[in-house]
């Protein structure tokens, strides 16, 4: 199927799904929820992708619906409860200097998730360094203030000490729990002497890409370190993602399965998704699922990076950034 062809199927799935949850009156909650998006299926083709958590009126309404339309190049899958990723192999979750992507971090306040990446804002000093996490690890659920302290490691894994201080919050896109979100991101801006090597395993990021294919992707995070995965799934609408303020609502997420094994577990939340080979990062990985994947392991979702990097007003920083930054 062509992926126009997959937008307008989706497109009316959305409205299908309306329909019956107005007419039944159902309520909008994590446990109810059906989601949709484009299924990868590799060779430049897609089908339908329905996600939903147990059996309900709603998900039999919209997977009959979605195979009417879709036949075969449907892909219907019970996730479970999809949680935003907020904790649980040792070294990443230890004190390091300089800073890399995969460690421990979080705000005073939060137990501990992933640094992601070294990014700079677009518009300002070119040498002011943030780094990049999602709102529930650096800016606890938008219930912190900018200037709080951020630490590696994470408060889960000891942080707390003076100098387990790296920085404060510093950008953050607000989590919106009455309408759609697309990012779940933040930053933390580093304070003054704090080093860095943004190398990952392979390498430095070469920048970023959009998800359009089935491709093989890698993440280091805090908790199940570096692992494998395949996009499953792109533009998938209506993710609902239980947060300590409760229930909130995505749309155009990231869908990653993992290949040998679960792809990401608590603590993880704020890693950068990339290609294995290119090195181009396409997800900030925030949240994952009960269930759904190979084996009965959950299924990880992300936000498109582009996004992340367009809302914050920042870029992406290579490997080559290791001298002191200067604070202010």
């Amino acid at each position: 199927m062509h992926l126009d062809s997959a937008r307008e199927i989706k497109a009316q799935l959305r409205r299908d799904a309306g329909r019956i949850r107005q007419a039944r009156a159902l309520p909008r909650t994590a446990a109810g929820q059906v989601a949709v998006g484009i299924c990868v299926l590799g060779g430049g083709t897609y089908g339908v992708a329905v996600r939903y958590s147990g059996e309900s009126e709603l998900g039999a309404g919209v997977t009959a619906r979605a195979r009417e339309l879709a036949g075969d190049a449907c892909d219907v899958r019970d996730v479970g409860i999809v949680r935003a990723l907020q904790w649980q192999p040792t070294e990443l979750q230890q004190r390091h200097r300089p800073l890399r992507p995969g460690l421990s971090v979080s705000h005073v306040d939060v137990t501990a998730g992933t640094i992601g990446a070294f990014v700079t804002p677009v518009e300002g000093d070119p040498a002011e360094v943030h780094i990049l996490s999602n709102n529930h690890v650096l800016a606890d659920s938008d219930r912190a203030r900018p200037g709080d302290s951020v630490l590696q490691p994470g408060t889960a894994d000891g942080g707390g000490d003076p100098g387990d201080r790296v920085g404060t919050l510093a950008l953050v896109a607000p989590l919106d729990t009455d309408g759609l979100n697309v990012v779940d991101a933040a930053t933390a801006r580093l304070d003054e002497g704090v080093q860095i090597d943004g190398a990952y395993p392979d390498g430095a990021l070469s920048g970023w890409a959009d998800a359009r294919d089935d491709v093989d992707v890698e993440k280091v995070g805090r908790t199940t370190g570096l692992t494998t995965g395949r996009v499953t799934a792109i533009e998938i609408d209506d993710v609902s993602v239980e947060y300590p303020l409760g229930t909130v609502d995505f749309e155009d997420q990231i869908e990653i399965e993992g290949v040998g094994g679960a792809f990401s577990a608590g603590g993880d939340s704020g890693s950068i998704v990339y290609r294995a080979g290119t090195l181009e990062a396409i997800g900030l990985l925030f949240a994952g699922s009960e269930r759904g994947g190979e084996n009965g392991q959950g299924m990880t979702y992300c936000n498109p990076v582009g996004m992340v990097l367009s809302r914050l007003g920042v870029r992406l920083l290579g490997a080559s950034v290791t001298s002191p930054v200067p604070g202010g």
